[in-house]
């Protein structure tokens, strides 16, 4: 079982546990990412999220290696991606990625999207990850951006209930439907871009981007508690029970936000940021999105990330 460094755990539906406090490498850049995840391995995070379409793997794996910190205690999450669904070509998948990783095993795989347009091939990736849980090369499987409809069809198709599913989800997009259908399954809900990161690192007018962290309601509680504003965020999440995976490129970020459990949120003040919720979606629409949709994407925002 990993240690919780710094983070509290949670227990996931097949048992084993998870920390509730990670750090995402969304975005990261490959000169970085390795000194970064040693950065913070060496000061107390152990959930490390990744995806082979970040393109940082192998760095995240050197990033561990340096770390020092014994492979036992680190949860290693990585996702499928889309372009690589199918039985045998996410079996292949999964071993490009745990060798880029430098790792036997991982602690939580994840197929990185739901593919409307061509579901077929997302149930069996999913079947190919429960081969691989099966054969204990994996100790956790589960999907990402996955909404109810999503769940209902890969759960009437497979057999094991996915343990977490990872979700674009901040205090500007409260995803109060696909919380009560993780909740349903007992699914543990993950929050990506926690902090509404993406509406800053790709936004999608680069010259309006969204700045939740200085919404008026969040800055008067960072001065209330003499805490960051993202420190505020971190701790609504944590205190409705959700994972969080936030990024930083920042060394001093990094030891911020994960020290957000000295003190607590009063319940009027957790319901005025619930209030904030505007639905509003930083990241693709994961009804329609797929191959086409995402290389557009690419091509407009020259990334190859989400």
């Amino acid at each position: 079982m990993p240690a919780a460094g710094k983070s509290p755990l949670t227990r996931l539906n097949n048992g084993i546990d998870m920390p509730v406090f990670g750090v995402g490498t969304l975005a990261m850049t490959t000169f970085q990412a390795a000194d970064l995840v040693n950065f913070a391995l060496r000061n107390g995070y152990r959930l490390i999220d990744t995806a082979k379409n970040y393109g940082v793997e192998k760095e995240v794996g050197a990033g561990i290696v340096r770390s020092g910190v014994p492979r036992s205690e680190i949860f290693i999450t990585t996702k499928l991606w889309i372009e690589d669904y199918g039985y045998d070509e996410a079996l292949r998948a999964f071993d490009r990625s745990i060798s880029a990783l430098g790792v036997e095993y991982l602690d939580l795989y994840l197929l990185h999207w739901p593919v409307p347009s061509d579901f077929g091939k997302t149930i069996a990736a999913y079947k190919a990850l429960e081969k691989l849980y099966a054969d204990k090369r994996i100790r956790a499987i589960g999907v990402s951006n996955f909404q109810a409809d999503h769940l209902k069809r890969l759960m009437d198709s497979t057999d094991i209930v996915p343990a977490l599913n990872q979700i674009e989800l901040h205090p500007y997009l409260s995803q109060k439907h696909g919380r009560q259908a993780n909740e349903q399954h007992g699914i543990k809900t993950e929050s990506w871009s926690p902090i509404g990161g993406v509406f800053v690192n790709l936004p999608k007018e680069w010259t309006r981007p969204v700045r939740l962290l200085e919404d008026a309601a969040i800055v008067d509680l960072a001065q209330k508690h003499r805490k960051t504003a993202a420190q505020i965020v971190l701790r609504w999440h944590n205190q409705q029970g959700r994972i969080v995976i936030p990024k930083s490129q920042h060394y001093e970020r990094l030891l911020a936000n994960i020290d957000i459990f000295d003190f607590k949120l009063s319940a009027d003040e957790m319901a005025a940021i619930d209030a904030l919720n505007r639905d509003l979606r930083g990241g693709p629409d994961p009804g329609s999105f797929d191959i086409p949709a995402f290389r557009a994407l690419a091509a407009r925002r020259q990334v190859r990330v989400y």
